[in-house]
């Protein structure tokens, strides 16, 4: 049975470093998209101080995300491709990170208390197969470092998931 333990969130080089080992700990041998997916939302969202939202988006077509395995409160369901921070990521193919949501144009506010967010595409061979999403109910609650940790969760859920 796998059994988190609180990281200390000082130092977030260690912090992502030993997240990232708890999360490869939760996927290993299981290749299940939905699964892998339920249980990443949850650790993330124990784990990291001041979410309001942590969960998946799948691309279910060539032009609409619908919503995955999430913690939080109810989401939005579909988003379509180029529309938001999530569909903006999946077009782009690359991680965006937003300091304040009211300043990024077209912002979709699932919940309206969400003031920043950090959207990381799930890509395998250049295939967006989806995204991982986290909000925060605090401005510039991400930056640099949180990117490059949750990128680094995003690319263990793509390895643990095989050819999903």
């Amino acid at each position: 049975m796998f059994d988190t333990h609180i990281i200390d969130s000082a130092n977030k080089v260690d912090f992502y470093r030993e997240l990232a080992e708890q999360a490869a700990s939760l996927v290993q041998g299981e290749p299940d998209q939905i699964a892998n997916a339920a249980n990443l939302s949850a650790l993330l969202f124990e784990q990291m101080p001041d979410l309001n939202w942590a969960g998946f988006y799948f691309l279910r077509s060539p032009d609409e995300l619908v919503v995955g395995p999430f913690q939080g409160k109810p989401a939005c369901v579909r988003i379509k491709v180029g529309k938001g921070v999530c569909g903006t990521a999946v077009e782009r193919k690359q991680s965006i990170l937003v300091k304040d949501v009211d300043a990024f144009p077209g912002h979709i506010a699932c919940d309206s208390a969400s003031r920043s967010e950090l959207v990381v595409p799930l890509i395998r061979e250049g295939h967006v197969l989806g995204v991982l999403d986290l909000d925060s109910p605090i401005v510039a609650r991400f930056d640099e470092d949180d990117q490059a940790g949750i990128e680094a969760i995003a690319r263990i859920y793509v390895e643990a998931c095989g050819s999903v």
